[in-house]
């Protein structure tokens, strides 16, 4: 929540409120601790509070507790109470949803996440498939090859035919 030109984050034990300074907030952060300590509530005050702001908020939610910034909340007596317990009835809090769009890898649950094989790169694609060292090495070559020859490998089938080349070529 932005108050007096801060993003609002939390309250000490004492009730004193909690800022980070907007200009401050690219430098690096991490949000711990143990369950039910509020971590997934601070990381939606700070979504929230950019898209207040203006600023584009991308997160990887790969649990689904964030993709409920998309609905307008609603008030419940629990709700009611934090609401009041916190001072953010007096701070102009109101229920309201965000701008949200949601990727998926597969597309069924959302706007479909795609990348190319080359784009991908040997290191990654190597992790991804838990390669070992030697066969890590051998699709570097793969792609040092697909670069030199301007081969753009969009996906499987493209990288396949490039270790089919080095295989039928492998003399040269």
């Amino acid at each position: 929540m932005i108050k007096d030109e801060k993003i609002w984050i939390a309250n000490t034990q004492s009730g004193e409120n909690v800022f980070i300074q907007p200009k401050m907030a690219n430098r690096h952060g991490l949000i711990a601790g143990a369950t039910g300590t509020g971590k997934t509530v601070t990381l939606k005050v700070l979504c929230e509070s950019f898209s207040d702001m203006g600023v584009p908020v991308f997160i990887a939610d790969v649990k689904g507790d964030v993709s409920g910034l998309l609905q307008t909340g609603s008030s419940s007596p629990d709700m009611d109470s934090r609401i009041k317990k916190f001072g953010l009835d007096d701070a102009g809090f109101s229920f309201c949803s965000y701008p949200v769009a949601l990727w998926d890898l597969t597309g069924k649950k959302g706007i479909k996440l795609r990348t190319t094989v080359s784009e991908m790169g040997p290191l990654l694609l190597s992790r991804i498939m838990k390669l070992n060292e030697l066969q890590s090495d051998l699709l570097t070559i793969c792609f040092q090859i697909a670069d030199d020859n301007d081969l753009l490998m969009v996906d499987t089938k493209d990288l396949k035919a490039v270790l089919n080349y080095m295989n039928e070529n492998s003399k040269d």
